[in-house]
């Protein structure tokens, strides 16, 4: 949309932003012009495959025109709702239902809506665009706005076709270096930001407005519902959920891991559709890595048409620089890795997939909740463990082994046992402490910080956090950091990266409205995390996925540094010469980090290499 004449020579540009985001789109692309409006869309067609639901769409009349990214799965029944008599629709799409939802009610149509999206709709009439995106952030919304123009996109490689200044924000880059990734509604450049999830943005010439449609609740108990309804309720409503993530006119399928949140997915799937198409990735080189034993049994209880893709390292570093080659902003959760992969494997026989995602957020599923729980009980472990801390310091310690694993975890839990509740959740969030983020850069980057941005952002991320044996306050803040900012930034990039569309039942916000009116202990207690989940579930699942340790989706990033990709550290993009000439880091810090992960004691050095490895790609790829 743009202000002023210069703004209108960049409607030019929307053909290039366009075709930049062939991948999330595959199936077409088209365009909207409009006086000084221009709308693109590229699509993944997955309900009404038929060009009659091809975007944009704008309604008979000629006044609004939509894009629109996601799927709504309530739209048949919102259809036969608010629409009873209406008989000339065009399409069978979910699109042209939400158009004319909006039409009717503007913005009251979005708590309507079950499912995960992001869209624009344009009123030519009043000429104001509108924006949408759902409540968990699950689809993308970037954008920036000047004087002469606004400009949005699922991606940020499409916002640079508008000749956004490459100016960084140097506060999001310290953020990057503690957490690997960039909390929202932040990103790496200073004039771009993103919608905040479950908000609406309202723009024209004199009107720029962004308002929230949905707040999680989270400090209203209901201590009325018995354990055992709670179990009863939680499978009912998960059931719905993913009956209702079962709708698609192209082939479907599940990721199936061999963890309790897959499982379930694929078992409730099953009870809806015969032979349902599983997925799992196996690492043939490294078995302390692989699940797929506890995977295989999931799918022989249901009878899944299983598939598993046992690779080797050779098939995981043939895919990294492609990997690096499509993030277009920093990103470097190393576990994108295989989500890329099985992605990329999964899409050569399906076109959506049903995922586990949000399942420990929601449902209380880190160590880190567990240990968090423990820190609030205030026993006599926790000073025992906390006394010991000069000594798991210097046990050697890496995610490589069970044991070194162990020695990281205690040191971890001594370190953040000192600490008070905003300041040990924001050192269990990250890798790095601030100070050793600000160790790797150069005096002259760490003056263009903005101190101010850094603390006020920080603040409004730890705004929930209370020192109470209650922990919704935590789950509520890894629900608007973790989960938004990274495991569901991760999901889509690296779908959408191979055309693939992640379906997340777990994130139903029924669901996720359900568990945060739930007691506590129904999550989590000493003994058990995700309790409610596991216990709800356990006639479904084959015991042997019981009582064994949480692995997650990791990759063994610290022996390929040591061996397949040291190059990459000590020849590429992390040489000393590259480093100081681009000057925003310290040479000799990073050599120190180097000379850790070589070390016998290597901690979490893999993970900020890992950082910087894509920041360099990321920065020769756009900067230079």
């Amino acid at each position: 949309m743009s202000f002023t004449e210069t703004g209108e020579t960049h409607l030019s540009n929307l053909a290039d932003a366009n075709n930049k985001m062939m991948r999330r789109g595959p199936d077409g692309g088209a365009s909207f012009m409009h006086g000084t409006v221009g709308l693109g869309h590229r699509r993944l067609s997955i309900i009404d495959t038929s060009d009659n639901a091809s975007q944009p769409m704008t309604d008979p009349s000629g006044r609004y025109t939509i894009i629109f990214n996601g799927e709504i799965f309530n739209y048949q029944k919102l259809r036969e709702k608010y629409f009873p008599d209406k008989g000339d629709w065009h399409s069978q799409s979910d699109t042209e239902v939400l158009l004319h939802l909006f039409i009717k009610l503007k913005e009251n149509c979005l708590p309507l809506l079950s499912g995960f999206f992001a869209f624009a709709i344009y009123d030519n009439q009043q000429q104001e665009l509108f924006l949408a995106r759902d409540r968990f952030g699950k689809k993308p919304i970037h954008y920036t706005k000047n004087e002469d123009y606004f400009a949005f996109a699922s991606e940020l490689k499409a916002l640079l076709a508008y000749d956004v200044p490459k100016k960084l924000n140097h506060t999001s880059l310290v953020q990057y270096l503690q957490f690997n990734y960039i909390p929202q509604p932040s990103s790496i450049l200073e004039g771009v930001r993103k919608l905040e999830a479950g908000h609406y943005l309202l723009i024209s010439k004199n009107v720029f407005e962004i308002k929230p449609y949905y707040e999680l609740k989270w400090k209203h108990t209901d201590h009325s519902i018995s354990y055992d309804q709670a179990c009863s309720k939680l499978e009912m409503l998960m059931d719905d959920s993913v009956r209702k993530r079962l709708i698609s006119d192209v082939p479907l399928g599940a990721f199936l891991s061999g963890g309790i949140d897959s499982s379930v997915i694929v078992a409730l799937a099953s009870q809806h559709t015969k032979h349902l198409n599983t997925f799992s990735i196996g690492y043939a080189d490294n078995p302390f890595f692989d699940e797929t034993y506890y995977a295989n049994l999931v799918a022989k209880r249901y009878q899944t048409n299983h598939t598993v893709f046992s690779l080797s390292n050779h098939h995981f570093l043939e895919h990294i620089n492609n990997i690096l080659a499509y993030i277009d902003e920093p990103f470097a959760d190393s576990s994108a890795i295989p989500e890329y992969i099985l992605s990329f494997y999964t899409r050569k026989h399906v076109t959506v997939a049903l995922s586990g995602d949000g399942g420990d957020e929601v449902f209380a599923g880190y160590n880190k909740h567990g240990a968090e729980l423990r820190i609030r009980q205030k026993g006599f472990l926790n000073r025992i463990l906390k006394a010991g801390q000069p000594i798991w310091k210097i046990l050697p310690q890496s995610r490589n082994k069970k044991s070194t694993n162990f020695f990281r975890q205690l040191s971890r839990f001594a370190e953040g046992a000192k600490l008070d509740v905003k300041e040990r959740y924001w050192r269990w969030a990250g890798f790095l402490t601030e100070q050793q983020a600000l160790n790797l850069l150069t005096p002259e980057t760490k003056a263009k910080i903005d101190s101010v941005a850094f603390d006020n952002q920080k603040k409004d991320i730890l705004q929930y956090l209370r020192d109470d044996e209650s922990l919704e306050d935590l789950l509520a803040t890894d629900i608007s950091l973790v989960l938004l900012s990274d495991m569901l930034v991760k999901v889509d990039l690296m779908s959408m990266a191979n055309s693939l569309e992640v379906r997340s039942p777990f994130l139903d916000h029924e669901v996720v409205d359900f568990a945060f009116s739930l007691p506590t202990c129904y999550k989590i207690n000493n003994s058990m995390k995700k309790k409610i989940v596991q216990d709800s579930f356990r006639k479904y699942l084959p015991v042997e996925l019981y009582n064994r340790p949480k692995h997650g989706f990791e990759i063994p990033l610290l022996d390929w540094f040591r061996k397949e990709l040291r190059s990459m550290i000590t020849g590429d993009v992390l040489n000393d010469n590259f480093i100081s000439e681009q000057g925003i880091f310290d040479t000799r810090s990073v050599q120190q980090l180097k000379a850790k992960l070589f070390s016998n004691n290597p901690g979490d050095a893999h993970a900020t290499v890992w950082a910087l490895i894509v920041f360099q790609s990321w920065w020769k790829n756009y900067f230079n």
